[in-house]
């Protein structure tokens, strides 16, 4: 079963899987063909470590493109938490389909349960400060939607999905239209000219003087760039619950809390999606 997302995600899937099996299979699997063609083959899927499943959707593609008659039985749902030594699926199908899409299945669910399991530990660290840890576009070329649909999966939050769907006005964008407020103003027309396809405007500030401004200028949401905790804090008192406030900037793990209890309501973690190591999971075939 799929999380919620902001855009249907069966499309997405499709698309990546058949890259992701043209890419390795290509105009056809050499080794498979050691399997007798008629044979029927059993695998299951182990962990080993703990962690938060997620990519069951991509998993089951990867096999069912191959073999549509496939059949795969999960024994831990989306979002759940599994531990080391944990089966977590049995599938049955064409052997030669098995051993064609097993590295690809693998890939997807490895690398959307590491970020899955990365966001999670993340959104326990903040939990009941009343912030929201959220991703950011630092994500692997093809796979974005996927890498934030895990985010999601986690507990975390999305920023925006892409340059098209939101406006974040950064510092160049504000020496281009000459101040603060003609920033604003401009990011509102634009905003209105795009078919509502705009979810929100956001502005970038770096100092205390330049969040007021935002502020008069009207905006709803700001980003508070490499803010000290002081900052942070004064920053929510100046705030006073206008806008939703942002923090970003070398966020860490072991920092989170701190930043997060200063009051801003979300925090932009790059590393969800940047620097992760996939989770160890291995599928073994039955005799």
């Amino acid at each position: 079963m799929l999380f919620d997302f902001p855009l249907p995600l069966a499309p997405e899937i499709a698309r990546n899987v058949e890259a992701a099996l043209a890419e390795d299979i290509g105009a056809g699997d050499l080794t498979a063909q050691l399997v007798p063609a008629d044979r029927l083959g059993r695998a299951s899927v182990l962990s080993r470590e703990t962690g938060v499943l997620c990519g069951t959707a991509w998993f089951e593609r990867c096999f069912v493109s191959l073999d549509p008659a496939c059949r795969i039985t999960w024994h831990c749902s989306e979002g759940q938490r599994i531990v080391a030594g944990q089966t977590l699926c049995d599938i049955k199908g064409d052997a030669r389909a098995l051993l064609s899409g097993e590295r690809s299945a693998l890939n997807f669910l490895q690398l959307l349960s590491a970020i899955a399991s990365k966001a999670r530990v993340y959104a326990d660290a903040i939990a009941g400060t009343g912030a929201q840890v959220v991703d950011t576009r630092k994500t692997l070329p093809g796979l974005r939607l996927a890498q934030k649909y895990a985010v999601r999966v986690g507990g975390g939050g999305n920023h925006r999905l892409a340059l098209w769907d939101a406006i974040l006005i950064k510092e160049n964008h504000i020496l281009a239209a000459g101040s603060i407020p003609a920033a604003m103003q401009a990011a509102r027309s634009i905003a209105a000219s795009a078919g509502g396809r705009c979810r929100f405007i956001q502005i970038e500030v770096e100092n205390l003087e330049e969040l007021d401004t935002a502020l008069a200028a009207g905006a709803e949401m700001i980003l508070l760039d490499n803010f000290s905790l002081e900052m942070m804090r004064s920053a929510v008192t100046n705030n006073a619950g206008r806008a939703i406030l942002e923090a970003s900037g070398n966020v860490t793990l072991e920092g989170i809390r701190a930043i997060a209890e200063t009051g801003v309501d979300r925090i932009s973690v790059g590393a969800l999606t940047k620097d992760v190591k996939a989770m160890d999971l291995s599928m073994r075939f039955a005799d």
